[in-house]
């Protein structure tokens, strides 16, 4: 059997498909803010419900220097997730060695949280498992 499609319902399928995809595809891109420690640091947090209602998270960064030639020198970049409460979670940590960050100083990092993400941003710290960020703020997005 062959359907005859006119202009009309050619229009109303494609933007049918067209609303769909922007439905099911609703993952929020937010870019990181310049970097007063590491300016040359790029990079963008991509941020997604998916249907158990947890939030994954997905960071992508570029030009980040070795966290042991910053001043003063660190071992681990932290990444942190704050809540709408103003709760800082330390969700995870960017080696700067290894496989993780390549001779073109790019990362990648992704993770998931039952906590909803206000801000995402990434401090220089001695320790890795630091619960409580420190005070040298390396990159960071702006409020969601």
């Amino acid at each position: 059997m062959l359907i005859k499609w006119d202009t009309t319902s050619k229009y109303v399928v494609i933007f049918g498909a067209f609303l769909i995809f922007t439905l099911f595809s609703c993952a929020r891109k937010v870019t990181f803010l310049t970097s007063p420690v590491v300016p040359a640091a790029r990079g963008f947090v991509k941020v997604k419900k998916d249907n158990n209602k947890n939030y994954l998270i997905k960071i992508d960064l570029s030009n980040l220097a070795e966290v042991s030639r910053l001043q003063p020198a660190k071992n681990a970049y932290v990444i942190w997730l704050e809540t709408d409460d103003h709760i800082a979670k330390n969700i995870g940590q960017i080696k700067s060695s290894g496989s993780l960050l390549s001779n073109k100083l790019r990362a990648s990092f992704e993770t998931v949280s039952s906590s909803k993400p206000s801000k995402i941003y990434i401090t220089a710290e001695d320790n890795a498992e630091s619960q409580y960020p420190g005070t040298q703020l390396v990159i960071s997005t702006d409020n969601f």
